[in-house]
């Protein structure tokens, strides 16, 4: 699973964006709306472009879609559970199981906003935090961008009449002016390599940067 190739986002080329990010290789963005809309059975043109089908051969090409519909369903119940939840971004992650069997790992990888009330950024990042109760692990992060922490959690979501052990990492990282949290998740239902999706956030946390890391170009104000 590990991979020494970072991804820059496109959002780094927006000026007017409030963060920058790169993902590890094997991520791919995906429409979150079009991904909890999809249907199993599309019924018209407009079903048809955001079938399961239509979503695998658009994240692995054709040659590799129907592997990856395999998989796609419990995705799509990760993407039920996060929809809703202020996320701006949503990525795709595939990776093949290095330890294990060789067997593609999935996980959805998602940053997300929240406004809170001021504090010393140290402080809010431990506030977070301690806000969850169920954590299984939380660590103190200090990130070139600021203070943050690390928590992990293990749920059992019950989506369409299924219950399926989700592995959640998140990050809290805040903003500047200290009165919202990024929010950084990695969710998977790979539970047994706990530690390799730990220590792949942890690496995705470190590029984060609240100023635009590259140059501006040519009339850009």
């Amino acid at each position: 699973m590990s991979s020494d190739t970072f991804v820059i986002d496109p959002s780094a080329r927006m000026p007017d964006a409030d963060i920058w990010f790169a993902l590890p290789a094997g991520f791919v963005p995906v429409p979150l709306t079009e991904l909890v809309a999809a249907e199993e059975v599309p019924s018209s043109a407009e079903g048809q472009r955001h079938s399961p089908e239509a979503l695998a051969a658009m994240l692995t090409g054709p040659e590799n879609s129907r592997q990856l519909l395999e998989l796609l369903a419990p995705v799509r119940r990760l993407a039920h559970v996060l929809a809703y939840s202020g996320v701006i971004h949503c990525s795709v992650g595939l990776h093949r199981d290095d330890e294990g069997d060789g067997s593609l790992l999935l996980s959805l990888f998602t940053l997300g906003w929240r406004e809170t009330s001021w504090a010393p950024r140290g402080v809010m990042a431990a506030r977070a935090a301690a806000g969850m109760a169920d954590a299984s692990h939380v660590e103190a992060l200090d990130l070139p961008c600021g203070p943050a922490t690390l928590v992990e959690i293990r749920t059992s979501p019950q989506v369409a009449d299924a219950s399926q052990e989700l592995l959640q990492d998140v990050v809290y990282v805040p903003f500047p002016d200290a009165r919202k949290l990024a929010i950084l998740t990695l969710s998977t239902i790979a539970v047994h390599r706990s530690g390799h999706y730990r220590d792949l956030l942890r690496e995705t946390a470190r590029m984060v940067t609240f100023d635009n890391p590259l140059p501006m170009e040519h009339g850009e104000a």
